[in-house]
């Protein structure tokens, strides 16, 4: 199969603090992996390297083929970051907010509709202001602009985290879908259980790394830390 993510030894810097110390980790097309770790373990780092949105400090580093050393900026039209923070414009309607993300980033305008729908954000919360929106209506509000993208690559930060267990099971479907069409997804999450489901693999990463996988199954695993899903990893 072929790859979509690809990195040797890559080392990312924070002026001189290390995001990522040195890791490897290949993902092919179509698979789906989950990354666990403790808070400041490198997880969000590395979405956000995958995403284009770090540089590479050394090592070596691509994204659907693209040397992320050498040109981050075209790869960003194929791979969707869905982060802890919402980016959304208060004063912009759902629909707007939805539809300017998907213009931004050149994908098809006439799959918002119907993303919308899926996210249960039609009717009247379609032309409701983003300000307006519960943490749980936000989050969906994200996930249609994912769900719209329909990017190659998708990297989803605690992607279950602020929403109800119908939104949840939702994500699920969704990161199935993705895998049933070909496109891979990268995912952080501390719920194990729910994500050695989800997921082909566990990656387990430690100080910016990625470590071997212990012989258990990835919900037997130390109890998960869940200060984590009130805010993004430090690292």
């Amino acid at each position: 199969m072929a790859v979509a993510v690809d990195l040797r030894e890559a080392v990312s810097l924070a002026g001189r603090f290390p995001l990522l110390s040195g890791l490897t980790l290949t993902v092919e097309e179509g698979e789906v992996v989950h990354l666990h770790g403790p808070n400041g373990a490198g997880k969000t780092s590395l979405l956000r390297l995958c995403a284009g949105l770090l540089r590479v400090t050394s090592g070596s580093a691509s994204v659907l083929g693209h040397d992320l050393a050498v040109d981050r900026r075209a790869l960003r039209r194929e791979v969707h970051l869905l982060g802890h923070s919402s980016f959304l414009y208060d004063d912009l309607t759902v629909e707007a907010n939805v539809r300017f993300a998907v213009r931004a980033g050149r994908a098809d305008e006439a799959r918002v509709g119907p993303s919308l729908e899926r996210l249960g954000l039609g009717g009247r919360l379609r032309q409701t202001r983003a300000g307006a929106l519960s943490q749980g209506q936000r989050r969906r509000c994200n996930l249609a602009v994912l769900l719209a993208r329909s990017p190659r690559l998708w990297l989803l930060d605690e992607p279950h985290a602020g929403i109800d267990e119908e939104g949840r099971a939702l994500v699920d479907e969704l990161v199935a879908e993705a895998r049933a069409v070909g496109s891979s997804v990268l995912f952080s999450s501390h719920e194990l259980a729910r994500a050695g489901a989800l997921a082909d693999r566990s990656v387990c990463l430690a100080g910016g790394r990625t470590l071997p996988e212990a012989p258990e199954a990835p919900h037997a695993v130390a109890a998960p830390d869940y200060r984590e899903q009130a805010g993004a990893d430090v690292a």
